[in-house]
C-alpha cells in the first residue's frame, strides 16, 4: 500500500489543550477512501493477521477483529510511529499533573524496546468489523503491565452510506460520582484519540485519576469497519 499521511499538519497545540480540557480529541478525515477502502478489502487476507477474535465467544460483544501481523500494513506503521511523539508528550504531561515521574520516551521504538524486554512481543494494531446488531461492550485495552495511555481509531467506511448507528461510546468513572459517558460519531477516514485507561480530572484539591472505558454502540444496518492504533505490543 503505498498511500501516505501527512500528519505535520495537525494543530497539537489544539490537540493537547482538548486532551487535557476533555480527555479525548476528534480529528479530522487523515485517510483517503482509497486506503480505507484497501484495508477493508484486506480483510480476508487471512496472512495479513495474527489471531481473529469472535467477540460472541468472549462475551466481548458481537462482532469481530483481527491483530495484523508485523510487519503491519504501512500505513498504519506510519500512523503509530507519527502519533507517538506527541502523545508521549501529553502521557508524561499527565503523569506530571498527578505527580509521578514522567517515564515515556520520545520515540515508538523507545518505548516497544521496553514492552519487549517485559516479554510483550506480539503487534497490537487491529481491524475491527461488526454487521447490524453487533456492539463493542465496553472494556479497556491492557496487554501486559507496560501500557501507552492513548490510542487511536479510525473509521473507515461512511456511516449513514454503508452502516448506521455504530458509534464510539467513552464512558469515564469519577470517584464518588456517576459515570458521564461521551458518544462520538466518525466519518469515514476520520479518526479519535482516547485514553486507554485513565486521565486526570482537576478536583477541589488538585488533580486525581478518572477511569475509562470504551466501546461501540449498536449497529442498526450496514457493516462498520474500523482500524485501532495501539501503541503497547501484547504478551
Amino acid at each position: 500500500m503505498s498511500n501516505s499521511i501527512e500528519l505535520i499538519e495537525l494543530n497539537w497545540l489544539e490537540l493537547h489543550q482538548t486532551l487535557d480540557e476533555q480527555g479525548f480529541a476528534k480529528l479530522p478525515c487523515l485517510l483517503s477512501p482509497d486506503t480505507c477502502r484497501q484495508l477493508v478489502e484486506d480483510y480476508d487476507q487471512n496472512e495479513l493477521y495474527r489471531k481473529t477474535i469472535d467477540m460472541a465467544r468472549y462475551r466481548f460483544g458481537i462482532g469481530e477483529y483481527k491483530y495484523y501481523q508485523s510487519p503491519i500494513p504501512p500505513v498504519l506503521q506510519q500512523l503509530r510511529n507519527s502519533f507517538y511523539p506527541e502523545l508521549a508528550k501529553a502521557a508524561n504531561r499527565w503523569l506530571e499533573l498527578l505527580h509521578k515521574p514522567a517515564i515515556y520516551p520520545d520515540t515508538l521504538g523507545a518505548f516497544l524496546d521496553q514492552c519487549h524486554q517485559a516479554g510483550q512481543n506480539r503487534p497490537t494494531p487491529l481491524i475491527l468489523k461488526y454487521k447490524a446488531g453487533g456492539y463493542n461492550c465496553m472494556h479497556q485495552d491492557l496487554y501486559g503491565d507496560i501500557y501507552f495511555p492513548f490510542q487511536v481509531l479510525f473509521v473507515l467506511n461512511q456511516r449513514n452510506d454503508d452502516y448506521t448507528g455504530g458509534e464510539s461510546i467513552l464512558l469515564e468513572q469519577r470517584p464518588r460520582a456517576q459515570s458521564r459517558g461521551h458518544v462520538i460519531t466518525l466519518n469515514q477516514g476520520e479518526g479519535l484519540i482516547f485514553p486507554t485507561q485513565h486521565r486526570p480530572v482537576q478536583g477541589t484539591r488538585g488533580y486525581y485519576r478518572a477511569t475509562l472505558r470504551h466501546g461501540v454502540g449498536t449497529v442498526h444496518s450496514g457493516t462498520r469497519y474500523s482500524a485501532g492504533i495501539i501503541f503497547h505490543d501484547a504478551i
